[in-house]
């Protein structure tokens, strides 16, 4: 009785010895280098068709065949030396990093623009005095903003706090809870994100002004303010809670705890980071606003530190009441509030970062005080 014996088959890494690995996010000297004569061709192939062979001319036209010249030569080029998916990869890489490149140049010029302007005439008496005794002819060095400061701080805050318990509820309604007010809801969300900032305004000023006789006040712009300001926190919060992992309610929900005592124990310290980010982007939506506070803060050359009676000046409006102005020293006084405002928006943000933390498992400068107060206690 014969027996076949049969060869011994080869070892899977034989096999694979004619295989390339391909790493699609490694980048060396030849992606630098292909990057770069792909930019440099795309150049001289665009300036030789796009300024000689054709009666095209403009700096913005150039620029955008440029662009898209460069993303074909290194497309191709990345296709021949790393294979189709690393090619893919590659141009979408650029394409994001211009973009993100784009955005940058142009918000640090808008702020380098402000702060250029604004600076000559911020004096430390911008933050001590008013407008009162400030008139068109005056230095712009004359008289200061510290009752538009005050006024914003407190339009701003108001309207923070009138605005971030409703959107908060609100996105936990329709994340959580659901059924059939839900989708109402959202609508009712998307409309009020299309409303424009002057309908606000006129809003608040026909129901309360005209029809119940309440004044012009701090109160009122922080009404108008925060209808501006629902919509967007609504939408961040709620996009922030659907990245709660499924995992984490339903391990609350199976050790017995209520729906709301899930959303309040799990879901919302979970989301505390993008929360916080929420209520920055509301008041970065309404903290430059100023056709709403036309019609309900109205502009008070003095300082009124209280938002519930009288007129109230705030910053967005001074710049532009100063503005309107076609006088040198009113125009500069006009930069200066403008830079103002950045500050105290740039400072806002930081105050909100470190309350909340910088991103997931940190604990932030204020939370960490409370946490080691409550230690000692116990």
């Amino acid at each position: 009785m014969s027996q076949t014996i049969t060869p011994p088959s080869a070892p899977p890494q034989a096999l694979q010895d004619d295989e390339i690995r391909v790493k699609i996010r490694r980048f060396d000297r030849a992606d630098a280098a292909a990057l770069g004569a792909c930019a440099l061709s795309a150049f001289c192939l665009d300036w030789l068709v796009y300024e000689r062979l054709t009666p095209l001319s403009g700096g913005l036209g150039f620029w955008i065949c440029w662009y898209a010249a460069f993303l074909l030569m290194y497309g191709f080029v990345a296709r021949e030396q790393r294979g189709p998916l690393a090619a893919k990869d590659r141009v979408a890489s650029v394409v994001m990093a211009s973009t993100g490149i784009v955005v940058v140049v142009a918000l640090s010029f808008v702020l380098g623009y402000v702060v250029f302007r604004g600076y000559h005439a911020l004096r430390t008496n911008f933050f001590t005095q008013t407008q009162e005794f400030t008139g068109p002819l005056s230095k712009a060095t004359d008289g200061g903003g510290a009752h538009a400061i005050i006024g914003t701080i407190e339009e701003v805050g108001l309207a923070t706090l009138i605005c971030v318990p409703l959107g908060v509820l609100s996105a936990v309604f329709l994340n959580e809870v659901g059924g059939r007010m839900a989708r109402p809801l959202r609508t009712l969300v998307d409309a009020m994100s299309a409303v424009p900032s002057i309908l606000a305004g006129l809003f608040i000023y026909v129901a309360l002004n005209l029809s119940l006789g309440l004044h012009f006040s701090g109160f009122l712009a922080a009404l108008a303010l925060s209808i501006l300001m629902l919509p967007t926190v609504t939408r961040a919060a709620e996009v922030v809670l659907r990245l709660v992992p499924g995992g984490l309610r339903e391990g609350a929900l199976a050790l017995g705890g209520t729906e709301w005592r899930v959303s309040r124990m799990v879901v919302l310290p979970t989301a505390r980071i993008g929360l916080v980010t929420a209520v920055i982007l509301g008041i970065a939506r309404v903290v430059g606003e100023t056709a709403p506070l036309i019609f309900t803060a109205f502009g008070n050359p003095k300082t009124n530190a209280n938002p519930f009676s009288g007129a109230q000046q705030a910053l967005p409006l001074m710049i532009w009441q100063l503005y309107k102005q076609p006088l040198a020293g009113p125009v500069q006084r006009a930069w200066t509030a403008a830079f103002v405002l950045v500050i105290i928006v740039l400072a806002l943000f930081l105050i909100a970062r470190v309350i909340g933390g910088r991103g997931p498992g940190h604990v932030g400068f204020v939370r960490r005080r409370l946490n080691d107060r409550r230690n000692r206690v116990q």
